[in-house]
């Protein structure tokens, strides 16, 4: 009975069918209107004024009746504008026409193509995957960044958030990720993003191909908070519905934190009292209602990115946190590796894939497991390794991490337009663990390739030292 009433066309036949009642507005404060005399619902779409009129949402009940929040602007609202539930609450257009459009929040479309009017049209809101019917995390999903295939492995069906502070790289990583990966389809959700970008990112990053096999739906930091609320839940729907025709979908948005501050606007907005950060309770009830709608089903799958922005490069803030509590992996991208000009930003030690022991055999788990501790030991004896205090042969896996450092960085960086297909990422990162270390002619361990440290007393101490500190140029992080 419940799948029959979420039915868009019922729903909207059943609002036409009620009697027709006329409120008032008898308060407007902030983001909020309040009616009197309108027997409205909490999620019920109100119109406001003659047609066309403005289009609301109620997001509260208060003491003199329904209280809402605009889907437009509220210029030159007036107490006694009349109010009317609105029978023709907008839906969600869906089918593979979408490919290659451009929506705004609301599903309508941005670009100059053609209508959507004449494709089916569904409800917004949809019920997750039932635990025990979800399809189990067992394939690989190539997203076509070697860091990511080999490091911090994705599944298909598998959620994961993308975490960085401000200008680190997060949308060129999507961008590379919609150029390289295999998934049928992939839905974008750009919410709360300047206006500037967005044109920037569909042509620059995106590009012509990329587009091809992608939606994608934009909110602008302009627009309501109720549109850049539902931004995100019309780009789950779209991607729902691609995978139910048996599609890989990949669902990236960015970002999740924006959806949580127009969530918190709406809020502190209809009463709420703020929690932490002023975040109010109902944010931290909403993000799993999003994230768990993402995951494999049956014939199909929704493999969901999400980028997180953390406030001041605060991996611990409430949106970071309760994200990663959720989600099913997170991957960290640094602000040291941006500054270095190290693209893409992952910072591999501290992200980490929780179905990574799923999707791939003990071999590649061996590879990843030595190149994670390769890194680690170098992270470990930077600051020796930076003052040429470190003494080679006094640790055989510092002295491997400084011998194959060079090409470590080289495997972990890639270009905008570089993509490795699937297989080559495993394929190199063999071939880089299997370089020979060359050893110390002083019989003390090893050094990188193609350097040797100078023999002590044949050259002045400065210059050996000198010769010390070279051999750690061009440090990973």
């Amino acid at each position: 009975m419940s799948s029959v009433l979420t039915d868009p066309a019922i729903r909207k036949a059943l609002n036409a069918a009620r009697p027709t009642v006329t409120g008032r507005v008898v308060r407007v404060v902030g983001l909020t209107f309040e009616i009197e005399g309108l027997p409205a619902a909490i999620g019920d779409m109100v119109r406001l004024g003659d047609h066309p009129g403005v289009l609301g949402e109620i997001v509260a009940l208060g003491e003199h009746g329904p209280i809402g929040m605009p889907l437009g602007e509220l210029r030159g609202m007036q107490i006694g504008t009349p109010a009317r539930i609105d029978a023709a609450a907008p839906g969600v257009p869906v089918g593979f026409e979408l490919l290659g459009r451009v929506l705004d929040g609301m599903g309508v479309p941005l670009d100059d193509g053609p209508s959507l009017d004449a494709l089916a049209h569904v409800d917004v809101d949809a019920e997750p995957p039932h635990p025990l019917r979800r399809a189990l995390v067992r394939q690989p999903q190539h997203l076509g960044v070697r860091a990511l295939d080999t490091l911090v492995p994705c599944g298909r069906g598998q959620r994961i958030g993308i975490m960085a502070g401000s200008g680190v790289g997060k949308s060129s990583l999507l961008s590379m990720i919609i150029r390289g990966t295999e998934a049928d389809v992939s839905v974008l959700a750009l919410i709360g993003e300047r206006g500037r970008e967005v044109r920037e990112f569909i042509e620059h990053d995106l590009g012509p191909e990329g587009l091809q096999r992608a939606v994608v739906v934009v909110a602008t930091s302009d627009q309501p908070a109720l549109v850049r609320k539902r931004a995100a839940f019309v780009a789950t729907r779209i991607a729902e519905w691609f995978r139910d025709q048996g599609k890989n979908v990949n669902l990236m948005m960015d970002s999740l934190t924006r959806f949580a501050m127009a969530q918190r606007e709406i809020g502190l907005a209809a009463g709420e009292v703020p929690a932490t950060r002023g975040y109010p309770p109902s944010m931290f009830g909403l993000l799993p209602k999003l994230l768990e709608r993402a995951g494999a089903a049956e014939h199909g799958s929704i493999t969901g990115l999400y980028t997180v922005l953390v406030e001041g490069d605060d991996m611990n803030d409430p949106v970071g946190d309760t994200a990663r509590s959720i989600l099913d992996g997170h991957v960290t991208l640094s602000r040291s590796l941006a500054s270095q000009g190290h693209f893409p930003t992952i910072e591999v030690l501290d992200s980490v894939s929780r179905v990574a022991g799923a999707v791939t055999d003990d071999h590649q788990q061996s590879l990843m497991r030595e190149l994670r501790a390769l890194l680690a030991a170098y992270r470990e004896a930077r600051d020796l390794i930076e003052i040429g205090a470190y003494k080679p042969g006094a640790n055989p896996t510092v002295d491997r991490a400084v011998a194959l450092h060079d090409q470590i960085n080289a495997f972990l960086r890639q270009s905008m337009n570089e993509t490795d297909a699937p297989g080559v990422a495993w394929q190199r990162l063999r071939d880089l663990l299997a370089t020979p270390n060359v050893a110390d002619h002083t019989g003390g361990g090893t050094v990188p390739v193609g350097m040797q440290l100078p023999v002590p007393g044949q050259i002045p101490m400065a210059q050996a030292m000198a010769a010390q500190t070279a051999t750690s140029a061009g440090m990973l992080p």
